[in-house]
């Protein structure tokens, strides 16, 4: 279900005006937050189905929805100009979900982004181009956004924020590399970086995943608790 909280009509470009759908505790309830984003070709709807997965009491799961269900047209490896404006507007709706967050009293240091495929690239480069503290990031499959010889000039710092990258090492579609650039970079933004390269695995997501995931969230929601 879409979620009133969320006005994302601000932003420009093609995911102007987009749904966040929701499950889990009401943004107005909720003492934490995951924002799950979808990969290409998939819906908010079916990522969401990974808060079965991560069930917790008090933690509202949001997910935003692209355009035409791809946030950016061409590899993530393509020059930058070759997916705009999708790739600003995309980041800009992350910021609105993330801003929306915030005005509902869920600060970003209580909020969780995870993404798979195309949406662990958009979120793993949001949160260089955004770095603060988060209550966890985590990119499955997807590292940062650019063709190789793209600068990452990013300023800022993520605070000490837990990420979990993981990836396959046949991915046919995310080179090995660049998750290891992703490591570095967010480690070099104050991450505390865990990376884990499954071999063979292919292009999906797996329980050691998922379980690792489990664990960040009990940590953050384990956070402030008497």
């Amino acid at each position: 279900m879409s979620d009133s909280n969320f006005t994302t009509d601000g932003i420009d470009g093609p995911h102007s005006g987009q749904p966040v759908a929701t499950a889990g505790t009401p943004i107005d309830e909720a003492d934490a937050a995951m924002v799950l984003t979808h990969g290409r070709g998939a819906t908010a709807e079916s990522i969401l189905e990974l808060a079965n997965e991560f069930q917790r009491p008090n933690v509202a799961y949001v997910a935003p929805q692209a355009t035409r269900n791809t946030w950016y047209p061409q590899s993530f490896l393509a020059p930058m100009e070759s997916n705009e404006p999708y790739l600003s507007s995309a980041l800009a709706l992350l910021g609105a979900v993330v801003d929306n967050l915030d005005a509902a009293e869920i600060p970003s240091e209580r909020t969780f982004l995870l993404g798979f495929s195309q949406g662990a690239c958009l979120t793993t480069e949001f949160v260089a181009r955004n770095p603060r503290r988060y209550g966890g990031v985590a990119g499955f499959s997807g590292g940062l956004i650019g063709p190789d010889v793209t600068p990452r000039d990013y300023d800022g710092s993520l605070g000490g924020t837990p990420v979990y990258l993981g990836c396959s090492d046949t991915d046919p579609h995310i080179p090995v590399e660049r998750v290891h650039e992703t490591r570095d970079v967010l480690g070099e933004l104050d991450g505390d970086v865990t990376e884990r390269i499954f071999e063979g695995m292919g292009h999906g997501v797996v329980q050691e995943e998922i379980d690792h995931v489990e664990g960040m969230l009990d940590e953050l929601l384990g956070e402030g608790s008497p």
